[in-house]
């Protein structure tokens, strides 16, 4: 697979667009190794949805549990609007590199007790929601417990109120899918509008996901691709979604470039690198992980994590 990434490479840059930034055999090795890692992290999704799980991994009470493997578990039940919120909880609080999935688990399962905090429960009364969670941040921020947000969401809150908390997130993700609180029909309306092409349904979820209260551009990207990669819709990135981008956008200004600091159109960017991902064969979310790690240590391997 190395070697048929170096081929594209070549190819593009000779045939498309210039890539200067990985002309040096040693950055452009680099570039192919994080390609690699990230063809590795988004295969993860497709090989876990054909393995036997076990009910364990729903229950947030067990240390077996893991929100992506819930999420593969409620749509073999066919609970598929849990298998949705399963997704939105995993990119909202991420996976803390040393508290894992504390915030998921405790919010979901309120604190270890038999209530969940479900789709069901949270959507029909997210008021009593955000009580609830203002009723318990003393327990959530426990010293001495690790937690905390994933690397893409550590300048997240769980404050309850403030509208650039944690109650807001989910308050408006719940006014976004809509009062049947039924997410098939959103996602379902937004691929008949796109008339069935899954990068325009893609784009068009991204657009309307800015009434979400602090779901910026990393966590649209990643909750419509992980939904995709689910087939819980089909949906499919059309671009890396360069725009308001801060590690992407460095390390395309890079690739094209030379510099992190090179100035090219942004727009440009997102059209050069859809090429290239057609040349190269890859995926659009390969692309803007593989970019991001590699403008952070260009000339050496660093394998990132959580």
């Amino acid at each position: 697979m190395a070697q048929r990434l170096d081929a594209g490479l070549a190819r593009f840059d000779q045939e498309e667009r210039t890539l200067i930034g990985i002309r040096d055999p040693i950055t452009r090795g680099i570039f192919i190794e994080q390609i690699l890692e990230s063809i590795r992290r988004v295969k993860y999704v497709s090989v876990i949805k054909i393995r036997n799980l076990s009910e364990r991994n729903t229950d947030p009470n067990d240390e077996m549990f893991d929100p992506v493997k819930a999420a593969v578990v409620h749509q073999r039940r066919e609970d598929i609007d849990e298998a949705f919120w399963m997704v939105f909880l995993f990119v909202h609080f991420g996976r803390n590199l040393k508290g894992e999935y504390r915030y998921t688990r405790d919010i979901y399962g309120c604190l270890g007790g038999s209530d969940r905090w479900d789709w069901v429960r949270t959507s029909a009364d997210p008021v009593e929601f955000r009580k609830w969670l203002n009723d318990h941040q003393a327990q959530l921020k426990q010293s001495g417990v690790p937690g905390g947000f994933g690397n893409h969401r550590k300048y997240q809150s769980l404050d309850a109120y403030s509208p650039r908390g944690t109650g807001a997130t989910v308050e408006t993700y719940v006014n976004w899918v809509g009062p049947t609180r039924q997410h098939k029909n959103l996602f379902d309306q937004a691929i008949i509008k796109a008339e069935g092409d899954p990068k325009k349904a893609f784009h068009l979820l991204y657009q309307s996901m800015d009434q979400i209260a602090q779901f910026g551009r990393v966590a649209r990207f990643d909750y419509l691709a992980m939904i995709g990669k689910l087939g819980l819709a089909n949906l499919e990135p059309d671009t890396p979604y360069l725009q308001n981008s801060n590690g992407p956008l460095r390390g395309a200004k890079l690739l094209f470039g030379g510099e992190k600091t090179a100035i090219f159109k942004i727009s440009d960017m997102d059209r050069w690198l859809a090429d290239l991902g057609t040349q190269l064969g890859v995926g659009m979310q390969v692309l803007e992980d593989a970019l991001c790690n590699w403008q952070k240590s260009p000339a050496s391997l660093i394998r990132f994590r959580g």
